[in-house]
């Protein structure tokens, strides 16, 4: 029986890409000359695999000849965008993919388009299916309400990559200005990296872990001496020179609306919740039905468990409301004259449970890992310095409003995945490429 939530999901309207729109349309011929599902009363096998050769053959023809035009883009949009410099885009001449697809961006790297897909083929045999089934979801690191635990699968795939020298940034749209609430949300992954040996992690490996909280608002880097192994880093050596120009009154302009516009749609919709208002974010959050959340710790030693100790019960609204309230505020924000300005980038997005308006995205987000990791865990030469070419951005599929994971491309190659098993499944197959040995076996999720 589906979920709930994949129910919600599919009645929606949500942001198509015209990139793979197009890509879709290419692949609309040979799929349907060949959709028929074989018949049951008859010997088709034969029939079948030639068909499937030929689909193959043609699938990975309309690969190849896109991979062309990507390199083709890639040529006439300069190296200017290496630096992710938003104010060379788009490119004076506009290549044939952008004649096709105007609302294409740039490519921060190549696109090896034919290798990937008889990659996957081989893995999820693309080119024998008759009947497509096809879904998103919204989760990545752990599900939805829920920590990374210590038995997550994903945590000894985190810890390759930093044994690999490569930096795990996690950017979330949770805006705790300590890090006693990222330890709660992270404990399992953060206790890992701590009790790794050094046979195992290096020092300077551990440090390349960075968690950015209220999508751009906080960075804290990991710390063993810390009790939630997680130190606040000062915007100082973390903050781009862009962000460092965001007009104050802007910021507060936005802010200040956004509280009105929020205060307005609790009232309206006689919402059970409260209005929280933070130093770059404002939201609203649900009513507690008895006194306070009190958090507190089940010991004294360093990385201890951080519980909740007197946990109130919360109330609930509804998914619609949420929207309804999303899209409110983020369309009184767009017209209003600090946003029409656009000196300050904002989101405002439904977090499930709560509606909050950050100031930053996820793009800036990304780009603020990359800027810090340069400083942190040992590494500080120009040629390691993380850029859009050589970051990967793992984010869930972008619900209709808010749309953060589809900004991070700005910022960044990005893979969007469903669950925290197709994470997996994504994880096994970089680390494959990377001479990690074969990727796991295919998943339920990847079948479909």
């Amino acid at each position: 029986m589906t979920t709930r939530y994949r129910v919600e999901y599919a009645l929606k309207s949500h942001r198509r890409d015209q990139l793979i729109e197009w890509v879709k349309g290419l692949l609309i011929s040979p799929f349907v000359l060949f959709s028929q599902p074989a018949g049951g009363f008859e010997d088709v096998d034969a029939v079948f695999a030639a068909d499937s050769a030929e689909v193959r053959r043609r699938y990975a023809e309309i690969m190849r000849d896109i991979e062309t035009m990507v390199a083709e883009h890639r040529l006439l949009q300069g190296d200017d965008l290496l630096d992710s410099r938003r104010d060379s885009w788009p490119p004076p001449r506009p290549s044939r993919l952008q004649l096709l697809v105007p609302t294409v961006g740039p490519f921060f790297t190549p696109l090896p388009l034919e290798a990937a897909f008889l990659f996957q083929d081989r893995r999820r045999r693309i080119s024998s299916r008759r009947l497509l089934v096809t879904f998103d979801g919204d989760l990545t690191l752990y599900e939805d309400g829920q920590n990374l635990e210590p038995d997550s699968p994903l945590i000894p795939r985190i810890l390759e990559l930093l044994r690999r020298d490569i930096k795990v940034g996690i950017v979330t749209a949770a805006g705790y200005d300590t890090a006693d609430r990222y330890y709660e949300r992270l404990h399992g992954l953060l206790c890992a990296v701590r009790d790794a040996g050094p046979d195992s992690l290096t020092d300077a490996q551990k440090h390349g872990l960075v968690v950015v909280g209220g999508e751009a608002s906080f960075v804290f880097a990991y710390s063993p001496d810390s009790p939630a192994l997680l130190a606040a880093v000062a915007p100082t050596v973390w903050m781009p020179d862009a962000m460092k120009q965001w007009p104050a009154d802007d910021v507060a302009e936005l802010l200040d609306l956004a509280e009105t516009t929020l205060r307005a749609c609790v009232e309206r919709l006689q919402l059970p919740a409260t209005v929280l208002r933070k130093a770059r974010a404002v939201g609203i959050v649900p009513l507690v039905a008895a006194g306070a959340a009190v958090f507190g710790r089940s010991s004294n030693s360093p990385g201890s468990a951080i519980v909740p100790a007197a946990a109130a019960p919360k109330t609930n609204m509804s998914r619609e409301g949420l929207e309804e309230v999303v899209l409110t505020v983020q369309k009184r924000l767009e017209v209003s004259a600090a946003g029409r300005a656009g000196r300050v980038p904002f989101c405002a997005f439904n977090g499930g449970r709560d509606v909050f308006v950050d100031i930053g995205d996820k793009s800036w987000g990304v780009q603020i890992c990359q800027h810090a990791l340069r400083f942190l865990g040992g590494s500080t030469t120009t040629h390691t310095a993380a850029r859009p070419g050589t970051t990967l951005h793992v984010g869930d599929q972008f619900l209709s409003a808010g749309a953060n994971d589809f900004r991070a491309r700005r910022a960044a190659t990005t893979a969007w995945v469903a669950n925290p098993v197709e994470t997996c499944a994504l994880l096994d197959e970089l680390l494959f490429h990377l001479g990690g040995g074969a990727p796991g076996p295919t998943t339920d999720a990847d079948a479909l």
